[in-house]
């Protein structure tokens, strides 16, 4: 199986969660290809078994590296795709120490539901998602990263 990664990372949080993902998946004999939006041509993108796409948000939504890759990405209707993205960790209510609801998060972070949304018109067929929180605005990721990623990989299908 062969897994083309691309991603947008601003400040090297999302590169070190491609990096963690390709080693997880090279275990199970996967190979999985890593790129910068920034370092590929849309119309260009080499084939694979599957597509993964990350982003940090930027105002709730992808960058616009990340946007822009894929109006122009050339992936032909029913090409299957996963996507891993970075996201700012919700930080409890702080006067009352109340956690930040899914739903509440929802109407801030639309970074999932962009890319998807964006795929989707294309045609392609979404086999997972997943994020990893990172603790501040340029990072650090969160303490237990590894551990999401490999949960993540882990339900990836590894044949074609």
């Amino acid at each position: 199986m062969k897994i083309e990664y691309f991603h947008a990372s601003k400040y090297g949080n999302g590169a070190k969660v491609a990096e963690e993902f390709k080693n997880q998946m090279a275990a199970k004999g996967v190979t999985v290809n890593v790129h910068h939006v920034k370092d590929v041509r849309p119309k260009e993108v080499a084939p694979a078994d599957l597509y993964l796409f990350s982003s940090p948000g930027r105002f709730g939504k992808p960058i616009g590296d990340m946007r822009g890759f894929l109006k122009k990405a050339n992936l032909p209707s029913g090409t299957k795709y996963a996507v891993l993205v970075t996201e700012l960790a919700p930080e409890p209510e702080k006067a009352i120490r109340i956690p930040t609801t899914e739903e509440e998060l929802g109407k801030c972070q639309h970074v999932i539901p962009v890319i998807n949304e964006m795929l989707q018109k294309k045609g392609l067929v979404k086999i997972g998602e997943g994020k990893i929180f990172v603790t501040g605005l340029k990072g650090p990721l969160e303490v237990n990263w590894h551990k999401e990623v490999e949960a993540f990989a882990s339900r990836i299908p590894i044949s074609p």
